[in-house]
C-alpha cells in the first residue's frame, strides 16, 4: 500500500522540486518562460489550492503530429503539468517496483532497446539457438489511450492507495479529460498518463504470468508479444487474452493487428522486423527518417538516428543518409 498522506506531498519544497525536474529541458519555452518570471507566486498560488482543496485542473490545447501515423495531443498547462509531475515523482517508485520484468515501456532502465534485446533473447531460446521453429503471436490494443475506462483506473489505484485525498487528486488529472463524456480515455500529452497506462495493463500482465502462466512475453505499452515452438497454444492463448481485456479492462484486441508468425519469417516489432541472425528498421519508419533528413537537418537529429539505427543491420540506409563514417 503507497503510505504516503496528501499534506507531506503538496509542500512548497516538494513543488519546487519538482519544478526542477519539469523544467529540464524546457527552459526555452515560452510558456514555461511566462510561468518561470513569477515562480515565487506561481508556486505559492498553486500550494494554496491544493492545500484548501481547490485545485482545478484547466482545460487542453490540442493538435496534431505523425508519429509516423497521425495522433491528437493534448498539451495542459504549465501550472498543470507541474501537478503532474508531482503525482509522477511520488507514484512511480511504488508502482514500478510491482511491474513484471518484461513491461519496457516508460520505465526506467527500460525503453524500446531492451526491449528489442529480450526479443532477441526469448526467440534464441524458444528457438534452441535458431534449430527449431519460432511462433510469435503478436497483439495490439484497439485505440488504447483512448479507451482507458476511468471507472476500471480508479478501482486498480483504490486497491494501492489509502489516503483519500492523494486519490481524489489522482482523480481531478484523470477525469480532467474525457471528450465524448463517457469517462473513458487518457491524453497521449500527460506524463501521468504513461504511468497510468502502466498501472492498468499491470493487471493483464498479472493475468498473463500468473494465470496463463505464460513464460516468453513482452509488453511496450499496447504492444505485446508471445513466443513459443507451439502454434496451437498461441492459438488458444487469443480468446483467453480477448476476454480479459473485453471482460476485465473494457479494451478491445486491434483486428487487423492480431497474427502469428514465425520468427524465420520476419516478425514486426517495436519499428524493427526481426529475423533469427538480424533485424531490420521497418520500412514506414525508414521512409520517415529519408524524409526527416532532408535539407541540413540537426545535428540533435543526425545523432539521434545514428544512435536508432545502430540497432540493427541498417549499414545501407546509414550510408544513404550518409551518417556513416
Amino acid at each position: 500500500m503507497f503510505i504516503f498522506k496528501y499534506t507531506d506531498i503538496i509542500t512548497v519544497e516538494n513543488l519546487l522540486a519538482t519544478w526542477q525536474r519539469f523544467v529540464c529541458g524546457k527552459k526555452n519555452k515560452k510558456d514555461v518562460i511566462a510561468f518561470q518570471l513569477e515562480l515565487g507566486d506561481n508556486i505559492t498560488k498553486l500550494y494554496k489550492k491544493l492545500k484548501d482543496k481547490n485545485y482545478r485542473h484547466s482545460e487542453y490545447s490540442a493538435f496534431n503530429i505523425s508519429d509516423p501515423k497521425p495522433r491528437n495531443i493534448h498539451k495542459a498547462t504549465v501550472r498543470d503539468r507541474v501537478v503532474h509531475h508531482l503525482i509522477y515523482k511520488e507514484l512511480y517508485p511504488y508502482f514500478d517496483k510491482r511491474f513484471i520484468f518484461d513491461s519496457y515501456s516508460c520505465r526506467k532502465y527500460k525503453g524500446t532497446h531492451k526491449a528489442l534485446d529480450r526479443f532477441r533473447f526469448f526467440a534464441g531460446k524458444v528457438s534452441k539457438n535458431h534449430t527449431k521453429q519460432c511462433y510469435v503471436l503478436k497483439c495490439d490494443i484497439r485505440k488504447f489511450f483512448a479507451s482507458v475506462d476511468h471507472t476500471v483506473l480508479k478501482n486498480i489505484l483504490k486497491r494501492h492507495i489509502e489516503d483519500i485525498e492523494i486519490k481524489e487528486l489522482i482523480h481531478k488529472v484523470i477525469d480532467s479529460f474525457d471528450l465524448n463524456k463517457n469517462a473513458v480515455g487518457l491524453p497521449l500529452g500527460n506524463l501521468t498518463s504513461q504511468l497510468l497506462v502502466n498501472i492498468y495493463m499491470h493487471e493483464f500482465d498479472m493475468y498473463v504470468k500468473q494465470e496463463l502462466i505464460v513464460k516468453y512475453y513482452i509488453r511496450y505499452a499496447d504492444d505485446f508479444v508471445f513466443l513459443s515452438e507451439d502454434k496451437k497454444y498461441l492459438e488458444d492463448l487469443i480468446p483467453k487474452i480477448d476476454y480479459f481485456l473485453i471482460s476485465r479492462l473494457k479494451l478491445t484486441l486491434h483486428p487487423s493487428k492480431v497474427y502469428i508468425k514465425t520468427y524465420s519469417s520476419g516478425v514486426d516489432f517495436l519499428g524493427w522486423t526481426h529475423f533469427p541472425y538480424y533485424r531490420q528498421i521497418r520500412t514506414t519508419t525508414k521512409r520517415k527518417l529519408v524524409k526527416n533528413m532532408k535539407w541540413y537537418p540537426r545535428p540533435e537529429r543526425v545523432n539521434s538516428y545514428r544512435g536508432l539505427l545502430g540497432h540493427g543491420n541498417t549499414h545501407k540506409i546509414q550510408k544513404d543518409l550518409k551518417l556513416t563514417s
